[in-house]
């Protein structure tokens, strides 16, 4: 009698024999690899289906050319693998839509792959390709439409720019009248390295007539960007990729007779286009060219000519035209040294559009001058090369004379006038005393002396009882050269008030007044970092101003400003709201200063 552990022990053995039985005849299989064609004849107006089809899985496929033939779509690859009854099949295909280019007979040749180190052929087929028929007996899938009637351009206006010549990308969906798109998304987004790009907004996404490749086509503008380039030789403008849902006809109807559409997602891509950045030439080049790039302007103005000590005038260094207004500094102002000149505000007109930049840019000096005289601004050049006639040209201001009307003469003016009244020569005559009346008439007059009276006694005390008032002004004026802080909050609200002050003026005005506000902040963090703000993000300024560290509450005041500013371009506010954010600008800006 037979026990159950033999039992077991049998079972065992019977199914690891049975499974080792079907693995070697699942291995003992033999390796094919065929092409198979959905028909070996069709016309000229239809579609033929390509299939590469192996048992095994292989690697480094390598398709035929298809000559006679254009691939439509493919290669696409499927891959089924089952269990039936303890048995694996397993199937693997790489499959091709092709369309035919001409009538005749075409032979497609063989494709190889290698599957388990070894290489396998297919074998090659013959197909003929008749006129074309009234009825194609197989239809093109709704891929296969979407493909050949859907075509995502970039349109580059020029492909060999110079180094900060402006160019424009204009991202283009054709599509053809044979489908229409219900939506698309976009999948990834160009970053323009080694450019300077300003996006143009497109304000509404309307469909216009055209032509791609010679066939009538509607399209839409899905993209512009204003592209400078800052590195010269070979630069890739890297794809746009969209996925676009696409609802392609059938040719049904349904019952009430409307027209069916079969849909589809697509991915289709503008591709990668490479331009070749020209340098700009050494040949020529100023020394005093400093990357402007464009056709320019150039002038340097002042606000008054006369004036007296003490008093102030503005000068104004101003760049106007069409070119790379936001990339190059404008020349400093040279003033003699008699002249004092604070930090210059900096002014940014520009707007920028298919064809660039294009507006003008400017720092304003004010200048106080101390002492009575003239004084000479030399003149300034500026110097830009121009892309359309390919030279450089430099453009030099006059020369300004300050006069100066009334005020103390410097010290090198009266040495200079007491050294040239020390050279005048005296001429001598023999005439020179008839100017004395000889015989004078004199008469007796009475005569009171100042010395001994009441005045004399009165200016003579003077100085005794200015002296308490001397002591309390100078106890006065330590304090306050003592009051270390008390001078940095001063001097804070003192900047406060001097960027702000455009902005004052123009409260109750909400888009005035905000616009300035923003250009004061922005312009308060140039003069005091040193650095171009207004390209800034939120976030790198935030990154910037923690570097420096600055506290927390100040940065977050800061930047609800810069929101605020932004906001009101499309939000009403009040005059409340604006009397509060400029007193807030006010305080944040003292802070920062204090802190900075």
């Amino acid at each position: 009698m037979v026990d159950s552990k033999s039992i077991t022990k049998l079972t065992l053995v019977l199914t690891v024999f049975l499974s080792s039985f079907l693995m070697m005849a699942q291995d003992n299989d033999a390796v094919t690899f065929e092409m198979k064609l959905s028909k070996p004849k069709l016309g000229l107006n239809e579609r033929l289906r390509v299939d590469f089809v192996m048992n095994r899985d292989g690697d480094n496929f390598n398709p035929p050319d298809f000559s006679g033939f254009k691939v439509i779509m493919g290669p696409s690859q499927s891959i089924s693998s089952s269990w039936i009854n303890g048995v694996r099949s397993y199937s693997k295909s790489y499959s091709y839509t092709l369309s035919p280019t001409a009538k005749g007979k075409f032979t497609i040749k063989q494709a190889t792959i290698v599957i388990g180190g070894e290489t396998y052929k297919s074998l090659a087929s013959e197909v003929e390709v008749t006129a074309a028929v009234d009825k194609p007996s197989d239809q093109m899938t709704a891929d296969d439409v979407a493909d050949e009637n859907l075509h995502l351009v970039a349109e580059i206006s020029k492909t060999d720019p110079f180094l900060n010549e402006a160019i424009t990308v204009i991202y283009k969906l054709y599509v053809s009248p044979n489908i229409s798109v219900s939506n698309y998304q976009p999948l990834d987004n160009p970053t323009y390295n080694n450019f300077w790009s300003q996006d143009i907004k497109v304000s509404a996404l309307s469909a216009q007539n055209g032509t791609y490749k010679g066939k009538p086509y509607r399209y839409v503008i899905l993209k512009r960007v204003v592209l400078y380039p800052q590195k010269s030789g070979e630069l890739d403008i890297e794809p746009l990729s969209l996925d676009v849902t696409v609802d392609v006809p059938t040719g049904r109807r349904d019952f009430f007779g409307q027209r069916m559409y079969a849909q589809t997602n697509k991915t289709v891509s503008a591709g990668n286009r490479t331009i070749n950045v020209k340098p700009l030439p050494l040949a020529n080049q100023p020394s005093d060219f400093n990357g402007a790039v464009g056709d320019f302007d150039f002038a340097v103005t002042t606000s008054k000519k006369s004036l007296n000590a003490t008093e102030s005038l503005q000068a104004i260094v101003e760049v106007n035209g069409k070119g790379n207004l936001k990339l190059f500094k404008l020349p400093e102002l040279e003033l003699p040294s008699a002249l004092e000149v604070y930090e210059p505000e900096f002014t940014e007109g520009v707007r920028t559009t298919l064809a660039g930049m294009q507006g003008k840019v400017s720092n304003q000096y004010t200048i106080v001058p101390s002492f009575r005289g003239k004084y000479p601004i030399a003149p300034l050049s500026f110097s830009f090369f121009n892309p359309t006639t390919e030279k450089y040209t430099t453009l030099t201001s006059d020369e300004i004379v300050i006069n100066v009307l009334e005020g103390p003469l410097s010290a090198d003016s009266n040495s200079a006038t007491s050294t040239n009244s020390a050279k005048q020569s005296v001429v001598a005559s023999k005439n020179q005393f008839n100017f004395i009346k000889l015989t004078p008439n004199l008469t007796s007059k009475s005569v009171s002396y100042f010395f001994g009276s009441t005045s004399f006694y009165l200016w003579l005390l003077c100085p005794l009882l200015l002296i308490p008032f001397a002591i309390i002004f100078r106890k006065k004026r330590d304090a306050l050269a003592g009051d270390l802080a008390g001078n940095k909050i001063r001097r804070a609200n003192k900047l406060a008030r001097k960027y702000l002050s455009a902005a004052k003026k123009q409260l109750g005005n909400k888009d005035s007044f905000y616009v300035a506000l923003e250009r004061a902040l922005h312009n308060y963090l140039k003069a005091k970092l040193k650095i171009e703000t207004s390209d800034f993000s939120k976030d790198k300024i935030v990154e910037l101003l923690n570097k420096k560290e600055i506290e927390t509450n100040t940065i977050q005041g800061f930047i609800a400003l810069l929101e605020n500013c932004e906001a009101a371009r499309y939000s009403p506010f009040s005059d409340v709201q604006m009397q509060a954010d400029y007193e807030t600008a006010s305080e944040v800006i003292s802070q920062m200063d204090k802190q900075l």
